[in-house]
């Protein structure tokens, strides 16, 4: 019952493995993954294997780590929305319903999950094992690589099930399984780069203690989340769709937002309990004080807190300790709001769709300008406001810190770059929720092209420094980067810093590919704002159905 004949398991592996999208994700997956190795693998006559070692390492790691943030990037967004899913489709309480237990509904949630990932990983065998027969990487390496793979499949699914569990909305949900798995991921990273010169302990670790690690965690969430589905705390009354805050905050744990004192009032306002003001956008003063927050401050609050425990560390290491690397901070708070920005935009016009409401929105007095300028301002204030508390750091280091303080140009352009990724992310998931129907669809479009434009070049950029053997040749691909503000920070020049005892030689950057940063995004920024309105203008196209 919990494995075989699993009606949910069954459902689910049917519905998700005869999609379209199954397939051609696995053709996607494939032919990146070989070409990652055939531009990497040696095309020599005659190798020397005992100078290819190196080489052979090097190309390993980076295939099994690239494998590794791709399963961290997809578990969420299959996991994430398995039980939100039901409640979103209203056959939540059906399901908890019926006779099926509820351990067999979470296994069967989280193995139709995984399965097209694990099937992903595993279609990736072949590909690896060309890179065998050049010697310095041994079967049982490689055997303990995919048992790494598998474990933190595991673990990072059984996440997303249990966020999947607390929250009503997929949107919620995935964007606390990625504030949860992320940090994992680069601690992930650091491990198996730091370990890569001893073979022994790295295959140890990976083989007993990661897989033991990640069952005991992850057993023990999801049968958090089978005691959650068998006591329900939030079914009744439809599903409860709106949450009553001032109840949430009488029993929230931890972080309390009080939407009437500052800082919290400048995102999430209170709701309004006066008349709207002659002249006022009632779509922006219904979004802000009203529609973002229908379903609670959960998901808010725990983004938040996630967030600022990870920044504290990196705060007093990129910031006080190693001043020079400073621009990975503003890397940090630039990926802070590609993670949110899409939660409060990606859902402006599909959530209209999905409620069966854009016919009336569309009928009314107000002009398409009124409705996108109200649905965007609302959901940019938010993702910029929680974006701007992680910015304060930076204020703070060039009052303190007199090397950051003499480049006071750079810090300006870090937090220019800053504001605008910010616009373009947030106009973006507006986009998106221009074109598709669903929110959870807008939301994986919106996070899939920024993975595209800003990760994209720099696993280009690290896999042509890796392999290729004359640095002048890889400078140029820089230009590739010029729509990714992730790459485009390390051409941001520092004058001599002075961190601790070392002297850190001046770091010569390239302002003509700043500023062609800043031209290209702007432009992206007005071609999306232009076809946004120009779609929002076909009346047609937007009133069809959900």
């Amino acid at each position: 019952m919990y494995i075989f004949n699993n009606p949910v398991l069954q459902r689910e592996l049917l519905t998700n493995l005869r999609a379209p999208r199954a397939f051609v994700l696995l053709l996607v997956y494939q032919v990146i993954l070989a070409g990652v190795v055939l531009i990497a693998y040696p095309r020599d006559i005659r190798i020397d294997l005992t100078n290819e070692f190196t080489k052979v390492q090097g190309l390993v790691d980076f295939f099994f780590l690239g494998q590794f943030a791709i399963a961290s990037l997809m578990a969420p967004s299959f996991a994430a929305s398995a039980i939100t899913g039901e409640k979103e489709r209203k056959t939540y309480e059906m399901l908890l319903a019926s006779p099926i237990r509820p351990w067999s509904i979470v296994l069967g949630k989280l193995i139709a999950s995984l399965t097209h990932l694990t099937v992903l990983m595993v279609a990736s065998l072949p590909i690896i094992m060309l890179c065998l027969p050049l010697g310095g990487v041994s079967i049982q390496e490689v055997v303990a690589a995919y048992v790494g793979l598998l474990a933190s499949v595991f673990l990072f699914g059984s996440i997303s099930i249990a966020c999947s569990s607390y929250f009503k909305r997929t949107s919620s949900s995935l964007v606390v399984s990625y504030s949860i798995i992320l940090p994992m991921v680069v601690l992930g990273c650091v491990f198996w780069r730091g370990l890569e010169n001893q073979g022994f302990v790295r295959l140890a670790l990976t083989t007993f203690v990661l897989p033991i690690a990640a069952l005991s965690i992850g057993g023990a969430l999801l049968h958090k989340t089978a005691l959650r589905l068998l006591y329900p705390p939030d079914v009744g009354s439809g599903g409860n769709e709106v949450t009553d805050l001032e109840k949430e905050q009488d029993e929230a744990i931890g972080l309390v937002i009080q939407r009437d004192a500052f800082p919290d009032r400048l995102f999430a306002p209170p709701r309004r309990r006066t008349l709207l003001a002659d002249g006022a956008n009632p779509v922006f003063d219904k979004e802000i004080h009203a529609e973002l927050f229908s379903q609670g401050t959960l998901m808010l609050r725990l983004v938040v807190q996630l967030s600022i425990l990870l920044a504290l560390p990196l705060m007093a290491i990129l910031l006080f300790y190693a001043p020079n690397y400073a621009g990975w901070y503003i890397g940090y708070v630039i990926l802070f709001n590609v993670l949110v920005s899409p939660v409060f935009t990606a859902g402006s016009v599909c959530s209209e769709r999905e409620r069966q409401t854009l016919d009336l929105l569309l009928t009314t007095t107000l002009t398409p300008w009124q409705v996108l300028w109200g649905k965007f301002a609302a959901g940019f204030r938010v993702s910029f406001v929680l974006t701007m508390f992680l910015m304060w750091p930076v204020v703070l280091a060039c009052v303190l810190n007199p090397d950051l303080a003499k480049n006071w140009l750079s810090m300006l352009v870090f937090l220019a770059m800053v504001v605008i990724a910010s616009l373009f992310n947030a106009l973006l998931g507006l986009f998106c929720s221009t074109l598709f129907n669903k929110t959870s669809s807008a939301m994986m479009g919106t996070y899939c092209i920024l993975i595209f434009l800003y990760f994209a070049p720099i696993a280009v950029f690290v896999l042509a420094t890796t392999f290729s053997e004359d640095s002048n040749q890889v400078e140029p691909l820089r230009w590739l980067g010029v729509a990714s503000p992730l790459l485009t920070l390390d051409s941001v020049p520092f004058s001599d810093l002075r961190a601790q005892r070392d002297v850190v030689e001046a770091k010569k950057g390239s302002w003509v590919l700043i500023g062609a940063y800043f031209l290209v995004t702007l432009s992206l920024i007005i071609i999306l704002a232009g076809t946004v309105i120009l779609l929002f203008r076909d009346r047609w196209r937007l009133a069809g159905k959900s």
